[in-house]
Order: structure tokens, then sequence, then C-alpha cells
């Protein structure tokens, strides 16, 4: 792991483009075609409002060991293996995590010339302004987001950490540490589900790379015709997201049917990574999943990214590899890790590229 930083200059970044923040406060009768996106108007989005991702309650797990009906774990097996998505509650970091929304709140309400002092540098992923931006005439996401790395903690680019507003660098810092903690509780219950050792899983992820990801949305008048993130599947092992404000946007793929999630207020959204479904050789999937844009108000979210630790190998655990045999290729972090960011945000192509031709 020595020297190795996932930021540095060899794993790439992404192209520099226009401040939506920015963009969006001139008000344009117009908007620029390379935010135009055409697909949103026909995709078919759910209006059955009872079709909603499963909410499990953290303080229920890890109690029998017997998994029933009724048991708690096994609702967690249930949410992993038919959504890939659910909603965590009594999870034990809600004061942790509404310091960490005004932060967030209060680093975005900054002036442009303020936020740029974090702005991204060539070649690295790490700062404010956009991800996954590969070529010229791609199309771009209405908004913007302000990525950080703070685990390993050894290995923090403080250049990019923000000194105003002035609680933000301890209260990340606070953050980082207690959702990891929530995360890797997650990984080995998770574990004891799919019938592996829960060290085994826990420690691809015990000194993970941590991404935290703040996203802003401005409002667009023509709400309808752009996209806030481009539809993709998640390529870490689990995403723990919190809606800052209370305006919605999240939407997940379900049977080639966009549904809208209804967060409740204060749990943390979960879901599962590309990561996760080529460890449990496919047992769990991960979502295709994108963020819409509000006509009149801006939207929010913190998205945390736990991926394994930097010597880790990914591929299937042995012992879910049946008759059928792997699903997916075994790789180390780093190639994985390159893999991700040279490429551009489609789906769930990076899964593609891992599948072994049956």
């Amino acid at each position: 792991m020595e020297g190795e930083v996932i930021s540095r200059s060899e794993y790439g970044g992404s192209l520099p483009v226009e401040n939506v923040q920015a963009l969006a406060s001139k008000h344009l009768k117009d908007i620029p075609l390379r935010y135009i996106r055409p697909e949103v108007e026909f995709d078919e989005v759910s209006v059955d409002d009872s079709w909603q991702i499963p909410v499990i309650d953290m303080s229920k797990l890890g109690g029998t060991g017997q998994l029933g009906p009724d048991d708690e774990s096994e609702k967690l097996h249930r949410a992993c293996k038919d959504w890939g998505f659910f909603q965590l509650i009594n999870h034990g970091i809600s004061e942790t995590i509404e310091e960490m929304k005004k932060v967030t709140e209060e680093f975005f309400q900054l002036s442009l010339e303020e936020k740029m002092t974090c702005a991204q540098l060539p070649n690295n992923i790490e700062g404010y302004g956009q991800a996954f931006v590969v070529s010229e005439d791609q199309k771009l996401d209405w908004g913007d987001m302000f990525f950080l790395i703070p685990m390993p903690a050894s290995q923090r680019n403080m250049r990019f950490w923000p000194t105003t507003p002035t609680a933000f660098r301890s209260t990340l810092d606070k953050y980082s540490s207690e959702l990891q903690r929530v995360a890797i509780s997650l990984f080995r219950l998770m574990a004891k589900n799919l019938r592996v050792d829960p060290d085994a899983l826990s420690s691809l992820f015990e000194d993970c790379v941590q991404g935290i990801r703040m996203n802003y949305y401005p409002p667009c008048e023509h709400a309808s015709k752009v996209m806030g993130l481009t539809p993709h599947s998640d390529a870490t092992g689990l995403t723990l997201l919190i809606q800052v404000n209370e305006v919605q946007g999240l939407q997940i793929k379900k049977n080639g049917i966009w549904v809208p999630i209804k967060p409740i207020p204060g749990a943390i959204i979960i879901n599962i990574g590309d990561v996760l479904e080529i460890l449990s050789n496919g047992e769990y999937s991960s979502i295709e999943h994108r963020a819409v844009v509000n006509p009149e108000k801006e939207r929010l979210s913190i998205a945390g990214f736990h991926s394994p630790n930097m010597i880790a190998t990914i591929g299937p655990f042995p012992n879910l590899v049946k008759e059928g045999g792997a699903k997916y290729k075994t790789v180390n972090v780093q190639d994985y890790l390159k893999l991700i960011v040279s490429s551009k945000l489609d789906g769930k192509s990076l899964l593609d590229h891992m599948k072994i031709a049956q």
C-alpha cells in the first residue's frame, strides 16, 4: 500500500466543465445542449406510492443467529437479494449526520470563488467539480459535487479539505469514522446471510478506501430535460447515502421502471455496489439508480462509498462459486480503481467488464 493513493495522477481524473450552480443562477432561457437529455421525458417512472425499498432496523439486527421469516436478518438478506437498496433506521449516528448535513449546506452556500479554493486539479478525482467527464462531447449532469477521500486516514490530501466552514474538517473526520463503523457492521451481517466468514468479508474493508461525495443539484426550470446524475450502479462495496434536505430526487431501476425513493427522515439509504455483487458471485446485485432535478428547489445529498483496502483482491468468494462456476473475474484493487476512474457513468457497464463469458 506504501505510496498508493487513489487520487494520484496515474488513476486519472475528470475533464473540467462549467459550474452548474453558477450556470443555474443565470436563469437561462435555453439550457446548453450538453445538458439536454431527451430520454428523461420518455423514461417510465412508477407512480405507485406503495412500491418502496425495504426498511431495516439496525437495533434488531445481529440477534438470534437463526434466520426466520420475521427476523430482521432475513429481511436484510431479502432486501439485498431482491432490491439491492434499503433504508437503515436506528443506526446510532443521527447526531453526527445532522452535523455533517449542516457543514455541507454551509459549504455549498459559499461564493463560487471560495468553493474553488477546493477545486479539482487536472488528473485528480478529489475536490470540488464534476466526476466521470472523460470526453468533450459527453452529455453532462445538472449538478456539482465535492469529493473527498477521508480513508485511509494516513493518505488524506488536506489540500482539498476546506477551512470554511470552520467545523467542516472535524465534522467530516467524525462522520467518516462513524459511517465506516456502520458499514463494517453491515458487511459482517451480510456475510453471515451469505454463509461467508464475517472476518473474511469485513477484513477487505477494515482499512478501506472511503470516498465521501457531497452532491448539489440546482433547480432547473426545464427539469424534465436534464439529469442530476446519470443512471449507474456504484462501483464500490456499499454506499451509505443521506438526504441533506427534504427534496426528493433519487430513483432506482426495478423491472425496467424508475422507482422514486421517499427517504425516511434520519434514515441512511444503503445500496449494494458492484464489488459486493462480484464478491457474492451475483447473489446480491448492484442496482442502477439516478438523480433527477427539481424545477423549483435545490437538492443536496451525501454519499459515502466504501471500497476494499488497497491490498485486497476482488473476486467471488470460493464457497459461493457453485456448479455454474465463477461469474466474475478476480482482479487486484489497483486495476479495478483504474477501470473506474477511466470510465464514464453508463448503467452497469463497469460490471460487464468484470463478467466472465458463460
